[in-house]
C-alpha cells in the first residue's frame, strides 16, 4: 500500500469543490457554522459508506449493470431537488437536519462509489487483503476530505452572520443550490 501517495492524491481531490462541498457551503451560509459542520459529518459518513460499498464490489455492479448506476443517480438527483423544494418553502427559523441530509446526499451519489473503485486499486499491495486495504484507504480519504470540508464550512460560516438579516435569501440560495445539484446529478 502506498499511503503517502494516496494521501497526496486524496488531498488534491478533496480540495476540488464538488456537490458535497456545495451542499456544505449552502448549509453554512443558510444556517451557520454549526449546521455546516453537521453537514460535514453527514457527508463524511456517506462518503465512508460509499467507500465500504466500493470495497465490497458495488462499483463492479454499477459497471456491469448500468441501470443500477442510473437508478441511484436519478434517486440522488430527485432527493436533492426535493430538499431544494422543501428549503424554498420552509418558513424562517425551521431547523433542518443537515447531517442526516448530507449523509443521503453523499450516499446517493453513485459517482462517489465509482471514484473509490477507480482510485483505490492502484494504491493496493497485491500481497495484502484488498478489502481491508480499501477500507483503510477509504477512511484516509474521508478524513482528509472532512478536514478540507470543515475549512469550507468554517469559511462560509463566517459569512452567515452577515446574512442573518437576509435569512430568506440565504434559504433561497441554499434551495437553488440543492435543486441545481439535483438536476446536475440526475442528468446523464
Amino acid at each position: 500500500m502506498r499511503l503517502t501517495a494516496f494521501a497526496a492524491a486524496s488531498l488534491v481531490l478533496a480540495l476540488t469543490p464538488g456537490p458535497g462541498v456545495l451542499f456544505i457551503v449552502a448549509r453554512s451560509l443558510a444556517a451557520g457554522r454549526r449546521a455546516g459542520l453537521l453537514a460535514v459529518a453527514g457527508v463524511a459518513a456517506g462518503n465512508f459508506a460509499n467507500a465500504v460499498a466500493a470495497s465490497l464490489g458495488l462499483a463492479a455492479i454499477f459497471a456491469l449493470w448500468p441501470p443500477a448506476f442510473t437508478g441511484v443517480r436519478v434517486a440522488g438527483g430527485a432527493y436533492l431537488v426535493a430538499l431544494g423544494v422543501l428549503a424554498w418553502r420552509a418558513p424562517a427559523g425551521v431547523p433542518a437536519a443537515p447531517g442526516r441530509q448530507a449523509f443521503w446526499v453523499a450516499l446517493l451519489n453513485p459517482k462517489t462509489t465509482l471514484f473509490f473503485a477507480a482510485l483505490l486499486p492502484p494504491f493496493l499491495d497485491p500481497a495484502g487483503s484488498a478489502v481491508l486495504q480499501s477500507l483503510l484507504l477509504g477512511a484516509v480519504f474521508v478524513a482528509i476530505a472532512a478536514a478540507t470540508d470543515s475549512a469550507y464550512a468554517l469559511a462560509a460560516g463566517l459569512l452567515a452572520p452577515r446574512l442573518a438579516g437576509q435569512a430568506a435569501w440565504g434559504r433561497r440560495i441554499a434551495a437553488a443550490v440543492y435543486i441545481g445539484l439535483g438536476l446536475y446529478a440526475a442528468w446523464p
